[in-house]
C-alpha cells in the first residue's frame, strides 16, 4: 500500500498579481490547490509546504525577510505541516524533503503550485528519479510567459508544454476536479 505527500511548492506571495513576479493565473491555480489541501487534510494524507527565497542582495522576488517570500494565505500551513526553505527550482536539492519523505515511508507524491516551467517540473522529474509516484494536479499550477529565440511564448502555452512534458514519463496529471472526487 502507497503512502502519499502532498508537497505545495512556492504557492508565496510574490507570484500573485499585487507581488514582484507575478505569474499567470496564480490566483486560480491557489484557489484549485487550496482545494487539494483541504481534501489531503481530511484525508489524513502528510502535507509539506515548500518556499523559494533568492538570498541575493536586491532579489527581484522571494527576497528573504520580505511578504512576498511567505506562503499565500490560501494555503497557510496549520499545526505541525513541515515548511521547507529552498533555494534551487528542485524542492529537493539541499534541503531535507527527500528524507522526510523517506523517514515517513512515502512512496506517492501530489505536486502542486509554481511555476509550471520552473520548480514543478525540477520537483516532479527529481521525485521520478528517486523513484516516487508522482501525480501532478495540472490546474492547481500556474507558469508564466517566457520569451525564447526572439519568440513570446504565453503563460498558457508554457503551461501546457510543460504539464505535456511530465506527463506519463514523469507524472501522472490530474485535474483538482478529479483529485478531490
Amino acid at each position: 500500500m502507497s503512502k502519499t505527500a502532498l508537497i505545495l511548492v512556492d504557492i508565496q506571495n510574490d507570484y500573485f498579481a499585487d507581488g514582484k513576479w507575478p505569474v499567470d493565473g496564480m490566483a486560480r491555480a491557489a484557489n484549485n490547490a487550496a482545494r487539494v489541501l483541504t481534501k489531503a487534510r481530511t484525508d489524513g494524507t502528510k502535507v509539506v509546504h515548500i518556499r523559494h527565497e533568492i538570498p541575493v542582495q536586491d532579489a527581484p522576488f522571494f527576497e528573504p525577510g520580505t511578504s512576498g517570500a511567505d506562503i499565500h494565505a490560501a494555503v497557510a500551513p496549520i499545526g505541525d505541516e513541515p515548511v521547507i526553505t529552498k533555494y534551487y527550482p528542485n524542492s529537493f536539492r539541499d534541503t531535507p524533503l527527500l528524507q522526510q519523505l523517506r523517514d515517513d515511508n512515502v512512496t506517492a507524491v501530489v505536486i502542486i503550485g509554481a511555476m509550471s516551467q520552473m520548480c514543478i517540473q525540477g520537483t516532479a522529474r527529481a521525485a521520478c528519479d528517486f523513484g516516487f509516484d508522482v501525480q501532478v494536479v495540472h490546474d492547481a499550477c500556474a507558469a508564466r510567459a517566457v520569451t525564447f529565440e526572439q519568440v513570446d511564448v504565453p503563460a498558457a502555452q508554457v503551461h501546457a508544454a510543460m504539464m505535456g512534458a511530465l506527463s506519463g514519463t514523469y507524472a501522472e496529471m490530474v485535474s483538482t476536479d478529479s483529485f478531490c472526487a
